[in-house]
């Protein structure tokens, strides 16, 4: 598939709030600001509070009254925008950001990600930095150019353009809550998508001949498991949600800037493994890159 036939020119930036088509299929539409969405109710502070008192040490949450899980996209992005500016004296500045789809044609789904959770090259994790370790092998974009809000939307070739590497990167899921996958979706996307940590392998400038949904994964466990396949994403083609996430980080005033890398997705599936457990990852000729667990 061609990067030109990945996003439609059916793109409309107006005011504050924007309409992303990808192939014909509206996927988006939010209206921006950093600490509202729209009609939001008075539920999501609460939220953004109870994630943020696990994070400072409180006991993870074994489930959520029903006025506080998220009954839509948009409530979810609004106590992510919470976290974003309570988590900065902790965690750093958002520098990457994780984008997913459940299918091809899917709605995405996005969560900003903190400096400090980010590694660059093989990495031994800090102890007791998480409590779940959930592996995902993934292609990560690292962005040379910055692309910054305008009324216009985003092309899928503008934001090629901006991108100066590829890297397998090796994301670690883990929760604010008792065990992952327990929740409503919706509820896990408010807390930052599941994100424990991201480990950046070396990149490669070269990247444009790299077709993900044709390359190899491989990803090594020390208790001898093995996975290799082709593809995997169920995303399908990555590229596509590089677009979409442009423009979403930018309607949110959180736009993506050159160092910005970007995580896109799963290509393994989520290996939960137990303390001690090293991985390796490697997609197609990009260079491999290994974690430690402790």
């Amino acid at each position: 598939m061609s990067p030109a036939s990945l996003v439609s020119p059916d793109m409309a930036l107006s005011g504050h709030s924007f309409l992303l088509r990808v192939k014909g299929v509206a996927v988006m539409s939010y209206l921006d600001c950093p600490n509202s969405t729209g009609d939001a109710s008075a539920g999501f502070s609460s939220l953004a509070d109870r994630l943020l008192a696990v994070r400072r040490g409180a006991a993870p949450l074994a489930a959520l009254e029903a006025g506080l899980v998220p009954q839509h996209e948009d409530a979810a992005y609004g106590v992510q925008n919470e976290m974003v500016h309570a988590l900065r004296p902790m965690l750093g500045e958002v520098t990457g950001w994780k984008v997913g789809a459940p299918s091809h044609e899917g709605l995405p789904f996005a969560a900003p990600l903190h400096d400090a959770t980010l590694f660059w090259g093989d990495t031994r994790l800090p102890e007791n930095s998480l409590r779940h370790y959930g592996v995902e092998a993934e292609i990560a974009y690292h962005f040379a150019r910055d692309l910054l809000p305008r009324e216009r939307a985003w092309s899928l070739d503008e934001v090629l353009d901006a991108v100066g590497s590829v890297h397998t990167a090796i994301e670690i899921i883990d929760t604010r809550f008792e065990r992952p996958n327990s929740q409503p979706r919706l509820a896990h996307l408010a807390d930052q998508g599941s994100h424990g940590a991201l480990v950046v392998g070396e990149g490669q400038t070269a990247w444009r001949r790299l077709s993900p949904v044709s390359e190899t994964v491989h990803l090594a466990l020390s208790d001898g498991r093995v996975i290799e396949h082709i593809g995997g994403n169920s995303a399908g083609d990555p590229r596509r949600l590089l677009v979409w996430l442009a423009n979403h980080a930018s309607a949110r005033g959180l736009p993506l800037k050159a160092g910005t890398i970007v995580t896109t997705g799963s290509m393994t599936d989520t290996i939960f493994v137990p303390p001690g457990t090293t991985a390796t990852a490697q997609i197609a000729s990009l260079a491999p890159v290994t974690v430690i667990l402790p």
